[in-house]
């Protein structure tokens, strides 16, 4: 009787215990967890430090959304790709940036996307873009990189809705396009320097006598356009490395790239553009406007062995570490004057510069010489001679390419601050 009993209680044990184990398993620390961006979490159990998915960025869950810099990261692989095709934008990317079209051999450069450090990015939704934006104005207004930016929008909306041109000026440098279903225009300014310049260059490019710059009186390109938007971004910087004549107060003060006949006094491009950039900022900052401005930081270039004019080329087909690439110094001084003239203008100004904001890709941009055209900003150059002498393009950027995370980054800012 008593093994019997013995025998009886194990296997009662046994029962209950094979109970309770299922019970945990089914209920217990396996629950799913949900954590949220701002680290709170819905399951009554701690969460793990990191989220892991295959198609996913690592998500610290105790990260703070207020202390997030969408600006320090990495590039990281993204098997998913761009959201929208080189074919699939139409007239709406400038020929030298359909890089594929022109024959571009290598797509590797589609396939990463940006990591922030301490925050995910969620990837760009032009459908809830085009919603944010509805009865909106929107105008990108600079240089040639601005209109690559804007057609890098453009791109990215238009896989939701097409957009129309409704405007553009008698050289076609700045367009107005409109999503009509939305009541959405984005505008494309061109004003290279934002002050009074007169030009001196044909389609390609070469000039036939130096830049005549007027640092103390805006553009009115822009400026008359400034008080009806709703948001804008504005950007300047490469053109100040030009041959330039310098006025002020309707006055010839100096020069940079002076002709060595010239008596006139040599003002580094530094000069001019700190000048030039401090009406601006002023002139932002006093215009009371609703809208959100943001000023975004010139981006720098990645030409290797010589330059634009004499022969410089990009020929990486990945993106490099920070270890590996180093800014030039001219955009590095570019970089400082825009960061100096930013901060002076929120230190004088205060509360007044809420809705001036400060866009600065030039590290996230940095790590991406394999993103420009090279030689494929014309079609297929070397169908007729492989080894032919070719223009390359390593300063503007192929679309699809890293670009359009500038629009992911945007997106961001405005959704959740």
């Amino acid at each position: 009787m008593v093994h019997q009993n013995v025998f009886l209680i194990k296997i009662i044990s046994g029962i209950l215990i094979t109970c309770l184990a299922f019970f945990v398993f089914r209920f217990g620390q396996f629950s799913p967890v949900q954590v949220s961006v701002n680290g709170n979490s819905d399951s009554q159990f701690p969460p793990p430090s990191v989220i892991l998915s295959d198609n996913e960025d690592l998500l610290p869950v105790d990260i703070d959304v207020e202390k997030c810099d969408l600006f320090t990261g990495k590039w990281i692989k993204d098997p998913l790709g761009p959201i929208y095709t080189n074919g699939s934008c139409g007239i709406a990317v400038d020929g030298h940036q359909n890089c594929i079209t022109n024959g571009r051999p290598d797509s590797g450069f589609l396939y990463w996307k940006w990591k922030p450090n301490d925050c995910s990015l969620p990837r760009f939704d032009p459908q809830r873009f085009l919603q944010l934006m509805r009865n909106k104005s929107w105008a990108l207004i600079g240089d040639s990189i601005s209109r690559n930016h804007v057609e890098s929008l453009l791109c990215m909306l238009s896989t939701v809705e097409k957009p129309v041109e409704v405007y553009h000026d008698e050289d076609y440098r700045s367009k107005r396009w409109l999503f009509p279903s939305h009541n959405l225009t984005v505008s494309n300014i061109w004003s290279p320097f934002l002050v009074e310049a007169a030009i001196f260059e044909d389609s390609n490019g070469v000039s036939s006598a130096a830049v005549q710059l007027h640092l103390d009186k805006l553009d009115k390109t822009w400026t008359d356009l400034f008080p009806t938007l709703d948001y804008a971004i504005i950007s300047s910087g490469e053109w100040y490395l030009k041959t330039a004549v310098y006025h002020e107060n309707a006055t010839l003060i100096g020069c940079h790239g002076c002709p060595e006949e010239s008596n006139m006094t040599y003002l580094g491009f530094d000069y001019a553009y700190n000048t030039s950039l401090r009406h601006v900022m002023d002139f932002i900052a006093r215009s009371n406007t609703k809208g959100m401005i943001f000023f975004r930081t010139s981006i720098p270039d990645h030409f290797e062995n010589g330059e634009w004019h004499n022969g410089g080329t990009c020929k990486r087909t990945e993106p490099v570490s920070e270890e590996e690439v180093e800014m030039k110094v001219v955009n590095k001084i570019l970089r400082d004057v825009e960061i100096s003239q930013f901060e002076r203008v929120v230190m004088e100004m205060g509360e007044e510069t809420g809705n001036l904001k400060l866009l600065d890709f030039a590290g996230m941009l940095l790590t991406r010489p394999d993103g420009h055209p090279g030689p494929y900003r014309e079609f297929r150059p070397f169908d007729k001679d492989k080894n032919a002498m070719v223009q390359n393009d390593c300063l503007h950027w192929c679309l699809p390419g890293p670009i359009d995370y500038l629009n992911d980054v945007i997106l961001e800012i405005i959704a959740n601050g």
